[in-house]
């Protein structure tokens, strides 16, 4: 096969860091995945965990902003976002369950702690929950900015013991009456 990411290397027979099979790109240095072959190999090492203080030599995780082709059916393949605190995105062939490693994006993903997920994270719940801890960022974001530091944290010191009280509802009604010891509404 011939790498479509580079379109200049073939996809030669490896596996990554002896663990699965891939086909590594004998130019670019990038990984093409059959999703089966991972999951496959995660079924028989279950209890497998990916070092976590591996030093790794700097390569950065190159990813390519340009869709690119599956290299076996030859279609554009999805970009899945990996975390919602990472902007960084992997390419997935929906028709053959493949997945495209850029050079570096191996080691990107058990720096994440990613690794052990690689199945899940083309999943339609992963992105899901991607996309709904990404919305509670931004606007975590827009409340710290608008309020400043001090006030975000006491209102949300507050915010969560009020959560944890029985009669909360009548906290809340006390909190917002402009004068909570008038009878008048």
């Amino acid at each position: 096969m011939k790498c479509t990411a580079c379109s200049k290397g073939k996809l030669i027979p490896s596996f990554i860091d002896g663990l699965f099979r891939a086909h590594t790109c004998s130019d670019c240095g990038g990984d093409w995945i059959l999703i089966e072959d991972y999951a496959a190999w995660r079924e028989h090492h279950p209890d497998y965990e990916f070092a976590k203080d591996i030093q790794f030599e700097e390569v950065q995780a190159l990813e390519k902003k340009q869709a690119i082709l599956c290299p076996v059916t030859h279609t554009i393949m999805r970009k899945f976002k990996i975390s919602a605190h990472n902007s960084h995105r992997l390419d997935y062939s929906t028709a053959i369950g493949g997945l495209w490693l850029d050079k570096g994006e191996w080691e990107l993903l058990i720096r994440e702690g990613l690794a052990g997920s690689l199945n899940a994270l083309v999943t339609d719940a992963w992105q899901r929950k991607i996309r709904q801890d990404s919305a509670k960022e931004h606007l975590r974001d827009i409340y710290r900015d608008r309020f400043g530091d001090e006030a975000y944290n006491k209102v949300k010191e507050v915010r969560e013991w009020l959560q944890g009280q029985p009669h909360k509802a009548d906290l809340r009604a006390y909190l917002m009456a402009e004068d909570p010891y008038s009878a008048r509404r």
